[in-house]
């Protein structure tokens, strides 16, 4: 099915480098015989490349991590194209004439009624700023509505110019929604009906209490406290609770090991390889949404790697560091400890790219250890990666690269910038309404909690993702290398069992489909409701569920996602089952649970679950 192996690149094989190893003088390209001044060895640190990275660096601070460069190209491109493009302005002038004469009638109408009318445009359906019952009554009704369409003209403007790259229309059209809503009627004090209805009814002791959230919230940023309202969870007291030991520790990850909950096991373990851009235990958050529980109760025995939140010392691990000291020193110890021929692995968002590449290196290689591959909202090809695309790209990682080359890692609190513009009504916006004018503290739940203990990324590896992955997409094509030679999930032949999630900003479920593309193998593919976080914890018993899921062979005709949309029957209810029926139907008889941890295999036991890694900060 795949074209990745044709398109390898013959290499000599050579040793492999140890983690953290620089590169030897031999991979250090000479420079051009072309530049007459010869090469500095100290360039590197140089006083004029410091300066222009500290420059840089000082400046992505106050811009969330965006680069301006690349906006500002973003929008010269959009700019020149529009301007030598006069039908494409004639076509903008007569709809906003069309426009103006829609909202004029409306107007007439509204005050001709003197009370609610029929709207002269929708909302998109996931826009929430104008649902309530007050935004239906004249004036508001007339304020959104002109918003609207406002928003609907810029749209128009910003997209369908010929000529202007793809990625260039994507951000400037994201650009002009972000700067809309600043003026957005929803986000004002004096022309949102529900913000004025709240000062009425608390004669302005809302803005008193919004002021005081604001102050509240302003002194946890600057003291590098929690969000207000996680002080109710912690992890090892109602987080993280699954019982369970630390059987393995190096210096990237600890691994850990559960309890069995059964009396009998299935004979395959069960090694999760979580993301290590936030803490694993969104795979065990509260005792009943726990995924990790539920696999134990189901007869599994189950392991987690623990990732490092790593500081200034480890800027120099790089992806290959990840791999090594991850899923291949995880799989070692779990094999180790329990004596099993075979292993379920299971990886979420970018623990299952990690995955993908250690599967495929290990299929490569004849290692057979795998008995399936689970990938839960992973993505193995980045050619279309969602709206995250919109700050990729040289600029954007150069950019990045010159912040994290200053202080080692990238900061969690860093990167949340660029995810709340992603979704700036919802993150931004609406909290920003809800707190701090209408004076409502949200609820914090277990979720939103984990989503605020954040972790870093080292500067090496972080580079070499963004570069080998989302620029290059070089695991898709083939042209990913370990050990001097390429890998490809083509080369896996272990069952493969996929999840999307219908609304996911982070790993579109589109571009987590592709893995129909690129294996070679039996693929389960399923999609459900939610999103990126919440779509993959969907215990059983939790309201408004459904999924649909489709297994195809080697040998099944490729379907297009809507074609397979239309063929995969939906189901009510959580997919966790349907994960445990595939997992069970690709698992031997169930024997007596193996030994927690074998000190005599030099893996013992080290401490009690959670371990150490993921407290610290």
């Amino acid at each position: 099915m795949s074209t990745a192996k044709a398109t390898r690149k013959p290499v000599q094989p050579k040793a492999p480098k140890k983690p953290g190893q620089l590169p030897a003088v031999t991979d250090i390209p000479a420079f051009s015989p072309i530049d007459d001044d010869p090469p500095d060895s100290y360039s590197l640190t140089a006083f004029s490349e410091v300066l222009d990275r500290a420059t840089r660096a000082a400046i992505a601070r106050g811009t969330l991590g965006l680069a301006p460069s690349a906006l500002l190209g973003a929008w010269a491109d959009w700019a020149i194209h529009l301007a030598t493009s006069p039908g494409k302005q004639i076509r903008l002038a007569e709809k906003a004439g069309n426009k103006a004469v829609r909202y004029s009638n409306f107007v007439m109408r509204a005050a001709a009624s003197a009370g609610e009318c029929d709207c002269c445009i929708e909302p998109l359906p996931q826009d929430r700023r104008f649902r309530s019952d007050a935004w239906q009554k004249p004036p508001f009704n007339m304020m959104h509505q002109g918003f609207l369409l406002w928003q609907q003209w810029w749209h128009n403007a910003t997209t369908g110019i010929r000529g202007v790259t793809p990625q260039h229309e994507r951000a400037v059209e994201f650009a002009a929604r972000q700067l809309l809503d600043i003026v957005s009627p929803a986000n004002s004090p004096f022309l949102n009906p529900d913000v004025l209805e709240r000062t009425r009814e608390k004669m302005g002791l809302n803005f008193v209490e919004g002021f005081q959230h604001w102050l509240e919230d302003l002194e946890r940023q600057y003291s590098s406290k929690p969000p207000a309202g996680t002080e109710g969870f912690t992890v090892g007291k109602n987080l993280a609770t699954t019982p369970g030991k630390v059987v393995y520790r190096n210096r990237l990850i600890e691994l850990i090991q559960y309890e069995p909950a059964t009396d009998k096991v299935r004979p395959e373990p069960v090694l999760i390889v979580p993301a290590w851009i936030m803490k694993y235990y969104i795979l065990d958050l509260s005792r009943q949404n726990s995924l990790v529980r539920y696999l134990t109760e189901q007869g599994y025995t189950v392991f987690m790697i623990s990732w490092l939140n790593p500081g200034p010392d480890d800027r120099d691990l790089g992806m290959e560091d990840y791999r090594l000291l991850g899923p291949m020193a995880a799989l070692d110890a779990v094999q180790a400890i329990t004596g099993a021929t075979k292993i379920h692995a299971a990886g979420y968002c970018l623990g299952g790219t990690l995955l993908s590449i250690a599967a495929s290196a290990m299929a490569r290689d004849g290692d057979d250890r795998l008995a399936t591959v689970s990938l839960l909202a992973t993505q193995v090809d980045f050619s279309e990666a969602g709206e995250l695309m919109l700050f990729i790209n040289e600029s954007e990682v150069a950019f990045l690269e010159d912040m994290m080359w200053e202080q080692g890692f990238l900061d969690a609190r860093q990167m949340a910038g660029a995810f709340t513009l992603l979704r700036s009504n919802d993150l931004f916006w609406s909290r920003m309404v809800h707190e701090y004018l209408m004076g409502e503290r949200a609820p914090v739940n277990d979720l939103m909690a984990w989503n605020a203990d954040t972790t870093r990324m080292p500067y090496r590896m972080h580079s070499e993702y963004l570069r080998k992955l989302f620029l290059e997409n070089r695991f898709a094509s083939g042209k990913y290398e370990i050990d001097g030679s390429s890998v490809a999930f083509s080369d896996i032949r272990a069952p493969v069992f996929s999840v999307g999630t219908e609304t996911d900003h982070v790993a579109p479920w589109r571009s987590a489909y592709k893995v129909h593309l690129l294996g070679d193998t039996e693929v389960t593919f399923l999609l459900t409701n939610g999103g990126h976080n919440a779509g993959i914890v969907s215990e059983p018993g939790h309201d408004h569920r459904h999924y649909r899921v489709r297994t195809t062979s080697a040998q099944d005709p490729y379907l297009d996602p809507d074609a397979w949309v239309k063929a995969a029957g939906m189901k009510e209810g959580s997919w966790w089952p349907e994960w445990i029926a595939w997992l069970s139907t690709r698992s031997g008889e169930v024997v007596s649970p193996p030994p927690m941890a074998a000190p005599e295999k030099g893996y013992p036991v080290l401490q009690d679950a959670p371990g150490s890694y993921v407290m610290r900060h």
